[in-house]
């Protein structure tokens, strides 16, 4: 038996699990990645004059109440049928490049905008956008 000093030995660390479980986690990694690739557009984009006039095309506008009464450019009218209306257009010398803004109230009915949509097509207006207002104001 040895009953004298013992040695001190160094404590070491041991590499080889902590190298495992790094090569483990970086398969993982590489295994779930996904590589995208993005591509660059070259674009060679107009040139404009900011002392260019801007037209704006001219405008017809539509007014539908909510109990379905109509007014074309503030001017009300008779009657509440396609044929009405679009006499009414055509009274506002409405061209086909005229933009048609048709601005009815929430509470108007959907056949009221569809009329007005219809008396347009008669007139042969293409271009139609409709009004709203911001929910805060």
């Amino acid at each position: 038996m040895r009953f004298g000093a013992q040695q001190d030995q160094e404590p070491r660390i041991d590499l080889v699990p902590f190298i495992d479980v790094l090569l483990v986690v970086l398969i993982f990694l590489m295994l779930t990645t996904t590589y995208s690739r993005f591509t660059e557009l070259h674009l060679t984009l107009p040139v404009a004059s900011a002392d260019a006039a801007h037209e704006r095309p001219s405008e017809i506008m539509i007014s539908i109440t909510a109990d379905g009464h109509y007014a074309v450019d503030r001017d009300a009218l008779a009657g509440g049928t396609a044929e009405a209306i679009a006499d009414a257009l055509r009274a506002a010398h409405a061209a086909p490049d005229t933009r048609l803004v048709i601005s009815a109230d929430a509470n108007s009915t959907h056949q009221a905008v569809v009329t007005a949509m219809e008396a347009a097509q008669r007139v042969g207006l293409s271009r139609i956008t409709f009004t709203a207002q911001n929910p805060g104001g």
